[in-house]
């Protein structure tokens, strides 16, 4: 029976100190993971993120596992205890227990406040890792969305440059018109004019038919004068 207690006893203290190796080890890689993600930008190689919680899910895993084997020795030291021959066990033996159970409790206290901070740090950087990345996406869509505006404005000038040069060509184009009426006009006078003074006898019909039609207005003017006259005249009497 002591041959067991002692064999109890050296697998307790070997894993109590694989437990106490590998809790360092776990509290280096939380803060290695912490200083990590605080210079990790969204460019950062996936391969390192992937890796480090790798590392983490496989050391947490590792140390739950030599914790319930130490839990599983404890009790069968309980056990051991228990089952002696004498009515009460010494004293030695429940102290010798009592640290195990002590240094059990605390390294799985230990474990779990290191776990837990580790959890609390990954979710926190996944959550400003989120925000970064949609914070980033907006900018990027309003950068397309005022590349998109600057391009409808780009094109509204180019559109509005392409209209006023027609109307420039418009304009120039019933100016040449109007110059070559001019001179058609300017050009027909004169052929008149020379056309009349080198016949005397069409020059004096002209101006008969000019006098004549000067002379009919003159009549017609007079005659609806005398009319409004009368009108008047009638509707005041």
């Amino acid at each position: 029976m002591a041959n067991l207690w002692e064999d109890l006893r050296r697998q307790a203290r070997q894993i109590e100190n694989e437990v106490d190796l590998k809790l360092v080890s776990f509290s280096k890689l939380g803060t290695t993971y912490s200083s990590h993600k605080e210079y990790e930008s969204d460019t950062a190689p996936l391969l390192n993120k992937a890796s480090s919680e790798h590392m983490f899910d496989t050391m947490a895993m590792e140390i739950s596992q030599l914790l319930s084997k130490l839990t599983e020795i404890n009790g069968r030291m309980v056990e051991y205890i228990q089952n002696t021959s004498s009515s009460s066990p010494s004293s030695a033996l429940l102290h010798t227990l009592q640290r195990h159970r002590d240094i059990l409790q605390d390294y799985s206290h230990e474990f779990q406040k290191i776990t837990t901070n580790i959890t609390a740090m990954k979710d926190r950087e996944d959550l400003l890792g989120s925000v970064r990345r949609d914070i980033s996406s907006y900018k990027n869509s309003g950068l397309n969305r005022r590349s998109d505006l600057y391009l409808k404005e780009h094109d509204h000038i180019r559109n509005s440059e392409r209209l006023v040069d027609e109307q420039i060509n418009i304009a120039i184009a019933t100016k040449e018109n109007l110059q070559s009426q001019g001179r058609f006009l300017t050009s027909v006078t004169h052929k008149m004019n020379t056309f009349v003074n080198r016949f005397p006898v069409v020059n004096s019909l002209v101006q008969r038919i000019h006098f004549r039609r000067r002379r009919d207005s003159i009549i017609i003017s007079i005659v609806i004068a005398i009319c409004i006259i009368l009108l008047l005249l009638y509707s005041f009497h």
